[in-house]
């Protein structure tokens, strides 16, 4: 575009510059009359080539940028297809329809059913790129991008309707992040090369039930939360009632063995000393023999005699 408008300034200096011409020779009848008549006939044929030429080369430079395509259609029929870069076809009969050839993003949104007829709300994401050696035959077959793009989405949309509807929605709600995968090799196999696209990316970005059905859910869950809870709770005491029972019981066991041990280890002598050691002096108030028992007086009834 550029170029076409330098192009078209300086045909117009051309044509100014012809036109100053005529009226220098034609503009004063001493100049008319002399040699000068030559530079007035150059300066009319300036004028009618710039003319000529700004009706032809302006309008008939295309510019074609970096990531698209043009298809050239000749008198109505998709012809040629011009790559980036400046060209020349000439602008009565030759019509540029550009087509961007970069990564399209096409974000869709519908709803569909669960296989338990549960609704829900599906945003996608897609994301394709024309073949741009085929552009030509998006232009015979659709006409343009837009109507190529949508047959894309009527394409997307049924393929993950036909997904989603095979899952329960419970699935669905537990496994969301296997939905994007199996929909985006449905869309990948379903829009293949014949339709002139490549399609590079498919994401489920959300998955929206409806509302009633998410408190439920909600609700489910929090049962189950307080179950698993109870749960939890009732073993840990399982647990703590048998580390108890286990603890008394070795307790026990250590007692009767330190018992058994002390028993074994008490000898008579070892008895004897014992009882000496806890003796506190005073004798017994009777001693036994073998055929008679001795009354000792105690340390009391001595002193009162």
């Amino acid at each position: 575009m550029l170029i076409g408008f330098i192009v078209a300034f300086a045909l117009i200096a051309l044509f100014a510059a012809g036109l100053v011409l005529c009226i220098r020779t034609y503009g004063h009848k001493k100049n008319y009359a002399n040699e000068n008549r030559a530079a007035g006939k150059a300066g009319i044929a300036l004028m009618v080539v710039s003319a000529v030429l700004f009706a032809v080369l302006p309008m008939s430079i295309h510019t074609v940028d970096t990531g698209e395509v043009a298809v050239v259609k000749h008198l109505g029929d998709a012809k040629n297809v011009r790559a980036a870069g400046t060209h020349f076809d000439f602008w009565l009969t030759d019509v540029y329809q550009i087509y961007d050839a970069k990564v399209q993003n096409v974000d869709i949104t519908t709803n569909t059913y669960s296989s338990d007829a549960q609704t829900m709300d599906v945003q996608m994401t897609i994301q394709y790129q024309i073949m741009s050696d085929r552009v030509i035959d998006i232009a015979r077959q659709y006409g343009s991008l837009e109507l190529l793009e949508n047959r894309i989405k009527s394409i997307s949309i049924e393929k993950a309707k036909a997904v989603l509807s095979s899952h329960k929605a419970m699935d669905i709600i537990a496994d969301r992040a296997a939905m994007s995968p199996a929909v985006e090799k449905a869309i990948k196999d379903a829009i293949d090369e014949n339709y002139f696209v490549d399609v590079t990316t498919v994401v489920i970005t959300n998955i929206d039930f409806s509302e009633a059905f998410e408190n439920a859910v909600e609700d489910k869950m929090i049962a189950e939360q307080k179950q698993l809870q109870a749960e939890y709770e009732n073993r840990t005491k399982v647990a703590k009632a048998k580390a108890d029972a286990d603890a008394r019981l070795i307790e026990a066991e250590a007692a009767a063995e330190a018992n058994r041990l002390l028993e074994a280890s008490l000898t008579e002598k070892i008895l004897q000393q014992m009882y000496i050691e806890k003796w506190d002096g005073e004798l017994p108030a009777t001693v036994a023999g073998q055929d008679v028992m001795l009354m000792l007086p105690t340390a009391d009834a001595v002193n009162e005699e």
